[in-house]
Formats: structure tokens, C-alpha cells, sequence
């Protein structure tokens, strides 16, 4: 029989509504994060741009962390701005903050089962770009695709960072909780390919000799088809891959009832 546990390994404060969605439809909930998000030591280089924004034909953030440091730090939405999202997640954070398809132009890919970089640049304008500036608000650190692609198209592009990611000290009590997890085949809700190795280096801690079988027997929900490849080269066995967004992971969820 399906065991009743859902993992979320999102950081707790950005968990609270899905748990309580999963909770609703009579599943069990664990919190075991895989991954915090933490403020910048030095805001000076976002302050900078936030003065700036209508310098820019494009705003573009790489996940919905991205817009909650930039919008924390604005007291009020400038209006005539085009924003670039690349998840269905960031559209409805976005959507938080007043910004959505009545209020402003937000521009994201179409296939909700891919969504990166890569299909994004396929939503947009890129010649009408050319001559332009781009700000891409990101975390200290990640892909550079989007910004070597837009530049190669002569844009000019600017990235902030916003927040940076921390993998969370495991310590006796998490490893205990973690190999308990293990024990028991559970739906594990993995929205980040980093918080995934971070999994793995976890597991690699644990005095088991079968940790590593454990955790590949593990069953994965996943909203990206980078995530799910990712799961695949470190030898997971079960994933689902969902279409972007909560609403997505949590069909997937109602149907392993």
C-alpha cells in the first residue's frame, strides 16, 4: 500500500500553504528541507537597480525567491514594466505583489512541462531587444544560459543577485529523522535540483549501509524535466514529473491516493 508521508524539502516558511493543501487531502506531512534561503550579506548592487528599472525593456527572475527579495525592497510596483518569468510558480508569486496579466505584460513559456531558460527565450522578442538592457534578478549564483544567449543576440544584460541559497546543517537529530525516512518507501516533493544532491550528501553522512538503496527507492515529484534529469543520474528509481507549479505537484499527489 502507497505509505501516507509527504517529504517537503522546500524551506519551512515557503512550505506552509502546500503543506496545508496536502494535509487537506488527507495525507501525512514531514518538513525535512533540503535547502534555506538566505538575505545577502550586502544589498548595495539591488538597491542600485531597483532605482534603475526603467532603463530596462525586460525584468526577468529566475525563480520566486528572486522576486520576493526584489519586491521586498519596493514600496510601490512602477508602473509600464515587461516582466519574464519562467515557472508557473514565479507567475503566481508574482501575482502577490499585483503584478499579473491586467496589470503589467508578463511574459513565460507556454509548455508547462518545460520551463527554463531555454523556452522562455522562445517567448521572446528578440530582435525588438536588440540595443536594449535586460536585468536578470537571480540567486549568488546559477545558470548562465539565459544571459549568454540574450547577449549573443546584441542585448545588453545586467544580473543582480537577490538572496543566496544555504544547504541547512544536518546534525544528529535531522541524520535520526532521516534515516527513519528511509525505512519507509514516502512521495518526496523536490522542486530544486541542488536540493536534491544535497539529499544525497545527507544520506552519504548516514552510518547505513543500504542509505544509498534506500534513497534511490524513493518516490520523486518533480516539476521540471532538469530536476527529473538530475534524479535520474543519481540513480533514483520512481519520479514523476509534474507541469510547473503547486497545483501540478498536488494532482500528482491526489492520484497516488
Amino acid at each position: 500500500m502507497q505509505n501516507n508521508t509527504v517529504i517537503l524539502t522546500r524551506p519551512i516558511a515557503q512550505a506552509q500553504d502546500f503543506a496545508r493543501q496536502v494535509l487537506a487531502m488527507g495525507r501525512e506531512v514531514v518538513h525535512f528541507p533540503l535547502l534555506e534561503i538566505g538575505a545577502l550579506e550586502d544589498n548595495a548592487a539591488l538597491l542600485t537597480q531597483l532605482k534603475q528599472l526603467h532603463d530596462y525593456a525586460l525584468i526577468a527572475f529566475v525563480s520566486p525567491n528572486a522576486i520576493d527579495a526584489f519586491f521586498r525592497h519596493l514600496t510601490t510596483v512602477p508602473q509600464g514594466l515587461t516582466f519574464a518569468v519562467m515557472g508557473e510558480g514565479s507567475r503566481a508569486k508574482l501575482a502577490e505583489y499585483g503584478v499579473n496579466d491586467q496589470t503589467a505584460t508578463v511574459l513565460r513559456p507556454r509548455n508547462s512541462r518545460k520551463t527554463d531558460s531555454e523556452t522562455l527565450l522562445a517567448e521572446l522578442d528578440l530582435p525588438a531587444l536588440q540595443g536594449q538592457k535586460v536585468l536578470i534578478v537571480r540567486g549568488e549564483s546559477g545558470r548562465e544560459l539565459l544571459a549568454d544567449a540574450l547577449r549573443e543576440q546584441g542585448i545588453e544584460v545586467v544580473q543582480v543577485a537577490a538572496y543566496r541559497r544555504v544547504k541547512p546543517a544536518i546534525n544528529q537529530t535531522l541524520q535520526q529523522q532521516l534515516k527513519h525516512l528511509l525505512d519507509i518507501e514516502n512521495d518526496w516533493i523536490i522542486t530544486s535540483s541542488e536540493a536534491l544532491r544535497n539529499l544525497c550528501d545527507y544520506v552519504a553522512t548516514l552510518d547505513l549501509t543500504d542509505g544509498v538503496a534506500k534513497m534511490q527507492r524513493q518516490h520523486l515529484l518533480v516539476p521540471h524535466s532538469r530536476i527529473e534529469e538530475t534524479a535520474k543520474s543519481l540513480g533514483f528509481l520512481s519520479i514523476t514529473l509534474t507541469a510547473s507549479g503547486d497545483e501540478q505537484l498536488l494532482v500528482a499527489l491526489q492520484s497516488r491516493l
